[in-house]
């Protein structure tokens, strides 16, 4: 259990690492560029993104906690981060240190208020799975026991000692980096942190409660009652506590090991397809999903007649989709699916990702060009896109997309963890997995579902097409009228004055934002190169006299 000095040093530590690499990132990414040395900044990239990457690796096995979970989320989007970054963080998934027994064995009969072996006829002392909250040991229930669950061999799940002090002190540190970056208006702008923060620290609560992880248990095999497709684990619940979960041992092929599934005959392609389906099946049917859907918590379990089923496990992170988000994401997937931007637009601000004040027609373009040339590709073909073409669409949108009022719905966190999740481990399955596969057939089948909602949003579209229709010959006729009368002016000596201002006072904050680049780069490469990081310094004076006496010689 950690001591009060302990925290202090823990929390720092979190805090140390977060202020470094939010300043590199301020430098190299955003800095640099606006004075023009993009390319010098992006020469590094790889090379600063895989020392990141090695740097939380570190970080997150030395400390364990939230740090490991923050860890597992990065590892796992292979289809968007870089290799530099998942392939550092890949071990995540199993290098967790395990607790020595000992303390996993007091902690355990301090809970079931009996010695083990009161408890269980045995208990093996070497750890089957060591993860970031708790760890699991192999045992077996006594015979009594085993007659009324039904099972005998059971894997017996054990909180780490100290972990509710662990995750007291993570989430004081997140909420402090939540706040720094919160100041920050182009965060601040389009995403609430705090709240995420807030949201995370929910979930982050539920999941070291064993109790209610088995509660979820049940209810997610509710859910798949009579689908062959997945199976959970039973829960012993007369060995079960807040702090210790005793659950039938269903352990076989992990998700991602492909040489095991083609051993056993199962192709991992198909596992990828099937895999999607079960997900987008708990995300937009359901509405009650796994939201942790890491390759140690799902198996692959063969069948006697040559099938195979997915069996979850760890139910510590659910995530609950209301039914009008529900609603919002059926037509979001229907739009991916049939490559439709506008209607995809209308989609993400049904889900409430888009305020409703955000003008929306530069983004209905940008989607629409981007589902032009974009639209159906896979994961491996767009690997085989020239990166030129990539950086033309992210100059060309990137602004509009940054300028567009996003904000996370509740709930809406877990949901992206789950999708990227799910979406990193099928292209780890099959590279050639394309995710447009997965979502056509479910799309088809919400069109066959809402076809009355389908004809009746067709019948108000050409309503309000035809009233459009019927008023434009007016408005141009009256449009034209204006012009060639004289009528039709816009009147700009005030705006023209007010925009040079405006570029005046612009031109004095770049000048102040260039003098603290250079007075900092200065500052920072002086101990290394000592010549080149005074000539930084000295030149620094150059833009602080601008920023400080331009706009006495204007009004002079």
């Amino acid at each position: 259990m950690p001591d009060a000095a302990g925290s202090r040093a823990r929390y720092r530590r979190i805090l140390r690492f977060a202020a470094r690499y939010m300043a590199q990132a301020w430098w190299f990414e955003l800095f640099l560029p606006r004075i023009g040395l993009g390319r010098l900044a992006a020469r590094g990239r790889a090379r600063r993104l895989q020392g990141i990457a090695r740097s939380f690796h570190k970080l997150a096995v030395s400390l364990g906690g939230l740090m490991i979970k923050v860890g597992q989320f990065m590892s796992s989007r292979l289809d968007v981060l870089p290799p530099e970054i998942t392939k550092e963080l890949e071990g995540l998934q199993d290098e967790v240190p395990p607790v020595a027994f000992p303390a996993i064995r007091s902690l355990a009969e301090a809970e079931l208020g009996m010695p083990l072996d009161r408890a269980y006829a045995w208990v093996d002392p070497d750890p089957v799975a060591a993860a970031s909250l708790g760890q699991a040991h192999r045992a077996r229930l006594l015979p009594r026991d085993a007659a009324d669950t039904g099972f005998e061999d059971v894997v017996v799940k054990v909180q780490r000692p100290g972990i509710d002090e662990v995750v007291a002190v993570d989430l004081k540190a997140l909420r402090r980096v939540a706040g720094w970056l919160d100041r920050v208006r182009i965060v601040s702008e389009h995403v609430d942190l705090p709240v995420l923060i807030e949201e995370f620290a929910h979930t982050s609560q539920e999941e070291i409660d064993y109790l209610h992880e088995a509660a979820n248990s049940e209810r997610f095999a509710e859910s798949f009652a009579g689908d062959d497709r997945v199976a959970v684990p039973e829960i012993a619940w007369e060995r079960t506590t807040r702090r210790v979960l005793t659950l039938e041992d269903v352990t076989a092929i992990k998700i991602n090991d492909t040489g095991a599934l083609r051993d056993a005959g199962i192709d991992p392609s198909e596992v990828a397809k099937r895999f999607a389906a079960v997900m987008f099946d708990q995300l937009f049917l359901h509405g009650f999903f796994h939201a942790d859907p890491h390759p140690g918590n799902i198996f692959v379990t063969p069948g006697d007649d040559g099938d195979w089923i997915f069996t979850f496990i760890d139910f510590g992170m659910m995530g609950e989709v209301p039914e009008r988000l529900r609603e919002g994401l059926r037509r979001l997937i229907i739009a991916a699916a049939s490559r439709n931007g506008p209607q995809l637009v209308e989609a993400i601000r049904q889900v409430g990702v888009l305020l409703p004040s955000a003008d929306t027609v530069e983004l209905e373009r940008a989607m629409t060009a981007l589902f032009a040339r974009f639209g159906g590709m896979g994961f491996a073909e767009l690997q085989r896109v020239d990166p030129r073409e990539f950086q033309e669409f992210a100059t060309e949108f990137g602004d509009v997309v940054r300028a567009m009022p996003f904000q996370l719905p509740e709930n809406f966190l877990l949901i992206i963890r789950a999708v990227s999740l799910t979406s990193g481990m099928c292209s780890g399955l099959d590279p050639d997995f394309n995710i447009w596969d997965a979502v056509e057939p479910y799309a088809d089948g919400l069109l066959r579902d809402e076809r009355g909602n389908v004809v009746q949003a067709f019948a108000r579209e050409a309503v309000s097409v035809a009233g459009i229709t019927a008023r434009l010959p007016r408005r141009m006729d009256d449009a034209l009228t204006r012009l060639e009368s004289g009528k039709l002016a816009v009147d700009t000596p005030r705006l023209d004055a007010r925009i040079r201002s405006l570029e005046r006072v612009g031109r004095r904050i770049l000048a102040g934002v260039l003098f603290a680049g250079l007075l900092i780069g200065g500052v920072v490469l002086r101990s290394q190169e000592a010549v080149f990081g005074t000539v930084l310094m000295i030149v620094s004076a150059l833009p602080l006299a601008y920023a400080l006496f331009a706009g006495w010689a204007t009004r002079r």
